[in-house]
């Protein structure tokens, strides 16, 4: 029988070079982290103790500036009461020595009994803090002047009392010191010059800005109360205090620095030897992994180069990219896609149907295309599709996107790739191009229509002028002959009447002329002749040709003129064609099955006027169905017509004959119902 076989080798192995490998990267983090922790421990404890000695010495040295700035206000206030010094010139010098001490609010003159003989108020107090002097605190024998008077007699000198707190008439108040300071005359005291501090201005005025600026001072008491106090910005979580003692006759104040720093930020050179070791120690951990991490490294920058292409060949593209899964959903969209749409990638990638830049008005649509496409059962077109996309600011555009199948390096079929193209300029040009090619359409149009007016206008003169001449010709035959005697006979009525038309022919005939006169002259751009003519009168000239089509049709005619307004400096001809037009627009308009109220109003009142001109405002009312907001936005374009047998120039005429005048022609609703066209007209002055 033969013996069973061992087992390999090769597990045992493996798991002894895991372990090694494991150990080696064990033992290097050990050591870096020991380094660091006794690298920042080290640290820090030196910087703490450079900080803490730089704290004391700049505590030692606001407490000398302060000793002899006290000194020097000495010799000042000693000078103050010099012989011979009255009481006006006395608070005279106090006041410039206040203005030039701001760590002094008051300096008293007092006799050897303490009664006050002058003082000084120092005159950067504000009005409504100054403190609330007691003249019974102030004079009592245990007050702390006169305690601080009695230590000067005794010592000789100078003398200051402890501090206390003096209210101010605005609510709060202030630690004040108070310095007494014998006057003495042939070796005995003849008075007392009696100076108040206050200990905030002492911190501010006397310390040095430098250390006030970046540390926070004090004054305190012996037991930590504190008096006074000048902050500075915290700058840091760990707070360093140095005090000194200012010792002062009668009087003894601590002053205390707080400083806030934050944690080490500086290795000092002192550990220069402990890194080299450790160092040392690294290099040979690192040496073992060397042949390892080379081949990582190489992998990792050729993986690096190749991404790197890649992301500049993405980044110069203007096309945009998007890949999807087979799911539908998005795996990546490159800068220009991102750029297109308004959305960063973040808010793009792994999003599925609706997409966020989908219209929501289109996004049924394009999730049964795209589920359609997922399920292989529709190809895209090689030659592409045009959508329209949304941006995230909700503005559409359209694009033109370019769809293949994404096949992996196994040839697997795993998604979508599409590229897009934003075409909205394309789009825009192609619209600017197709309306420049309709401006000159209506252009041509026009210029033709002008050259067919000034045709018919100069065909139309003779057989106007022949109608006029028969019209004549019939009232002169009409009219009784010279030698018919006065009441031979009435004529018929008949006749009467054929007089009448007959002169309504003649007329007619010769305001048809001077319409087509008015017309060859604009078509012409010659300068047209103005009168004034009265609201009236304009009316009075279309309301007959008004009130026969008005007839026709129901329509009930209404006129409405303000009373005293002044005549319209116009063309006459060319305003009564504006107004006839107007209305025949407003009648055909109520010509409908549903309109029920047929009313036309005609009104003229008086426009806002200025210093300089008045205006007329001619209005025309209808009771129609009112004009859709897609016909208003072109409505006084030329050639634009609703009607089948319109020509599209009647509104576009009028709007330029009122423009010409200076006035302005517009439309609005009706109320309840209808629309109502207005103009203005200049006024002119009326006929003496």
């Amino acid at each position: 029988m033969n013996p069973p076989a061992a087992p390999p080798a090769w597990p045992w192995r493996r798991w002894r070079t895991a372990w090694r490998r494991w150990s080696l990267w064990t033992a290097l983090v050990l050591l870096v982290a020991s380094m660091l922790v006794t690298l920042v421990w080290l640290a820090g404890r030196y910087e703490a103790s450079q900080v803490q000695s730089r704290l004391e010495r700049d505590t030692a040295e606001a407490v000398a500036e302060v000793r002899a700035a006290l000194a020097r206000n000495v010799q000042s206030l000693q000078a103050l009461n010099a012989s011979g010094v009255r009481h006006g010139d006395w608070e005279t010098e106090a006041t410039e020595l206040l203005r030039a001490h701001r760590e002094l609010v008051r300096i008293e003159w007092r006799d050897k009994a303490l009664r006050p003989r002058a003082l000084a108020q120092s005159p950067y107090s504000p009005a409504d803090g100054l403190p609330s002097w007691s003249i019974e605190a102030r004079e009592g024998p245990h007050s702390d002047a006169a305690l601080a008077c009695a230590n000067a007699s005794r010592l000789a000198g100078p003398a200051y009392s402890g501090s206390h707190f003096q209210p101010r008439s605005d609510g709060l108040g202030a630690e004040m010191m108070e310095l007494c300071l014998p006057l003495i005359v042939g070796g005995r005291t003849e008075g007392f010059v009696v100076a108040t501090y206050a200990l905030q201005n002492i911190l501010v005025d006397l310390v040095s800005h430098n250390l006030t600026r970046s540390q926070e001072i004090s004054f305190t008491e012996p037991d930590g109360t504190r008096l006074a106090l000048v902050s500075a910005a915290r700058r840091g979580t760990r707070m360093f205090t140095a005090q000194q003692l200012l010792d002062l006759p009668g009087n003894t104040l601590v002053l205390r620095m707080d400083s806030w720093h934050s944690a080490p930020s500086v290795f000092p050179n002192v550990l220069t030897a402990l890194v080299t070791a450790m160092s040392i120690a690294l290099v040979s951990v690192v040496a073992v992994l060397v042949r390892d991490n080379r081949r990582r490294l190489r992998a990792e920058r050729d993986l690096g180069d190749a991404l790197a292409f890649r992301k500049a060949m993405e980044d110069s593209l203007v096309t945009g990219l998007r890949a999807r899964d087979l799911q539908g959903r998005i795996t990546y969209v490159n800068p220009a896609f991102c750029g297109m749409v308004g959305f960063a990638a973040a808010e793009i990638v792994g999003h599925t149907s609706p997409l966020p830049y989908w219209p929501p008005e289109h996004a049924h649509e394009y999730a049964e295309r795209q589920a359609v496409r997922l399920a292989g059962q529709l190809e895209p077109p090689r030659e592409g599709y045009e959508s329209i996309f949304m941006r995230k600011d909700g503005t559409r555009f359209p694009v033109m996107i370019y769809e293949a199948p994404l096949i992996n390096a196994n040839g697997l079929h795993t998604g979508w790739m599409g590229s897009f193209l934003d075409v909205s300029a394309q789009r825009r040009s192609e619209e600017l191009s197709r309306a420049s090619q309709e401006r000159l359409q209506a252009t041509a149009r026009l210029a033709t229509v002008g050259e067919m007016a000034s045709l018919l206008s100069h065909e139309l003169n003779q057989p106007l002028a022949a109608i006029s001449s028969y019209a004549t010709g019939a009232l002169n035959l009409l009219e009784p002959g010279p030698g018919t005697m006065p009441g031979a006979g009435a004529q018929p009525p008949q006749l009467h009447d054929l007089r009448t038309a007959m002169q309504r022919i003649a007329f007619q005939a010769e305001r048809a002329g001077r319409v087509i006169k008015s017309v060859h002259d604009f078509v012409r751009r010659r300068a047209h002749s103005r009168e004034a003519v009265a609201a009236e009168d304009l009316l009075d000239a279309v309301l007959p040709l008004i009130r026969l089509q008005a007839r026709k049709i129901g329509v009930h005619v209404l006129t409405q003129v303000d009373p005293g307004l002044p005549p319209a400096q116009c063309d006459r001809t060319m305003v009564e064609q504006v107004l006839l037009n107007l209305a025949r627009n407003a009648m055909q308009a109520m010509d409908e099955p549903g309109v029920q109220r047929r009313v036309l109003e005609l009104r003229v009142r008086r426009a806002a006027s200025n210093a300089h001109s008045t205006w007329l405002e001619f209005a025309v009312a209808d009771c129609g169905s009112g004009i859709p907001p897609e016909v208003a936005a072109q409505l006084f374009a030329p050639f634009f017509t609703t009607r089948a047998e319109g020509m599209g120039l009647g509104l576009s005429l009028c709007r330029t004959v009122v423009e010409q005048h200076g006035g302005f022609l517009g439309f609005a609703h009706n109320e309840p119902r209808g629309t109502v066209f207005t103009f203005t007209l200049p006024a002119g002055q009326k006929d003496l």
